[in-house]
């Protein structure tokens, strides 16, 4: 066990931190009530949502964290951050937090748990430090702001001086951002730690095998590529938490809807909510196969009549038909790539 003096900070002397945080253990263990989600991008996303909150990372600005990562002259992300250095720098990110937000951010006890939750993702032998590059890119992942944004960022960490990625930076990023579901035990659904596909994937959607931009990357994870895909999902999930939908849901009747609505692009006026959707729940006359679209916010009139003209197109399509033609919500990188599983 690995503990730290914190009699640097204000009116904190004694506290210490450990690789195994009782708060944190208590949050994972929370996670267990997740596992009637039976699709790992939600599930993964939600747990990830839970993590981010509980670290306060959903306050923190991108902007801000990279001010502070200038500040404490966090350059060459190739370094080694030992433990008082990864200190120093969360101190700073809470403490800017604390001016805005003073009800919400417990400095000591947030720095303790961000700590704790950077070595167990990128500390997995516990020696006591972790690079510059995945302490960035762990708190940009986590932190607020658009997705656009965030993607631009994440790029910028692995880009060389003229703004542009290889193959093995490109790796780098990858590598780095799936350890976050690795550690909430999720890596397997995402491509597990071989980053090869994937790679290939946007070297191939880009057209070329030697770097790529930072527009071409942006347009590439809009695609939400299997091994990224539980990122944009998880800033769905936020934006889903306040949401009200004035509608039915045909299995379990609630309405109105909170959270996710799943509207189906086979059958009029029929609508899932996220807790039916999730636990897989289907009624009868509904087959798994049929194509339904999701929303995390309320419906514009537009989008009504959008689903509308699907449906209608659908309606004359055979249940064989959406069997044969399913459609994924993500781009899986290992069946566009591997020929023999082309058919998948």
């Amino acid at each position: 066990m690995y503990s730290v003096s914190w009699k640097h900070l204000k009116n904190h002397e004694q506290q210490t931190t450990s690789w195994d945080h009782p708060k944190m253990t208590q949050l994972f263990q929370s996670m267990a009530d997740l596992s009637h989600v039976c699709f790992s991008a939600y599930r993964t996303a939600m747990k990830s949502r839970r993590l981010q909150k509980a670290l306060c990372l959903d306050l923190l600005e991108l902007s801000i964290a990279q001010s502070v990562f200038d500040q404490h002259k966090l350059t060459h992300n190739g370094q080694l951050l030992e433990i008082p250095g990864i200190i120093n720098c969360l101190c700073t990110v809470y403490r800017e937090l604390q001016q805005v937000h003073p009800d919400l951010v417990n400095v000591p006890l947030c720095v303790d748990l961000c700590l704790n939750w950077l070595l167990k993702v990128y500390d997995s032998d516990r020696s006591g430090k972790v690079q510059v590059l995945s302490m960035k890119i762990g708190l940009f992942s986590l932190s607020k702001g658009p997705l656009k944004d965030k993607y631009k960022y994440l790029f910028a960490q692995v880009a060389d001086a003229a703004g542009v990625c290889n193959q093995r930076r490109l790796a780098l990023l990858l590598h780095n951002s799936i350890q976050i579901p690795h550690q909430l035990g999720e890596a397997a659904a995402f491509g597990g730690s071989n980053m090869e596909p994937s790679v290939r994937s946007c070297f191939q959607y880009v057209g070329r095998d030697d770097v790529i931009e930072v527009q071409q990357f942006v347009d590439w994870m809009h695609l939400e590529p299997q091994s990224m895909v539980w990122l944009p999902v998880l800033h769905r999930v936020t934006a889903a938490e306040t949401a009200k939908h004035q509608a039915k849901c045909n299995i379990c009747k609630e309405c109105p809807m909170v959270g996710f609505r799943y509207r189906s692009l086979k059958h009029f006026n029929y609508n899932v909510c996220q807790t039916c959707f999730f636990s897989g729940r289907i009624s009868k006359d509904y087959h798994l196969s049929y194509p339904m679209v999701e929303y995390c916010t309320p419906t514009t009139s537009g989008e009504d009549v959008r689903d509308f003209t699907k449906v209608l197109k659908n309606k004359f399509r055979s249940k064989k038909y959406f069997t044969k033609h399913p459609r994924l919500g993500y781009l899986p990188v290992q069946t566009i790539l591997e020929e023999e599983h082309s058919e998948t």
